[in-house]
């Protein structure tokens, strides 16, 4: 069964900068792993700071092995402790 994630993440004005400049390198590395079936990240245009995010694994193995590289990869140290609002489904 696939697992898809959909969202966004809320990051303070003073963050902004960061999370821009890490998440070509963050999209990259996720989109690469195994069973990565799509991993689309977007700027809103009308909610400042607001990211939204669409992911889809092929399986909970899967997407259990994103979380893991995610909490020790550079993306998982720049973006600690930013607003998170997700729906996970497939678990």
């Amino acid at each position: 069964m696939t697992v898809t994630l959909k969202g966004f993440i809320s990051v303070p004005q003073e963050r902004l900068d960061s999370i821009r400049n890490a998440l070509p390198e963050h999209i990259r590395l996720t989109r690469a792993e195994p069973g990565c079936m799509s991993f689309v990240v977007t700027e809103s245009d009308t909610t400042p700071g607001r990211f939204d995010v669409a992911e889809e694994f092929t399986d909970k193995a899967a997407f259990d092995a994103h979380q893991a590289r995610v909490k020790a990869s550079d993306w998982g140290k720049i973006s600690a402790g930013i607003e998170r609002s997700y729906e996970i489904l497939g678990i």
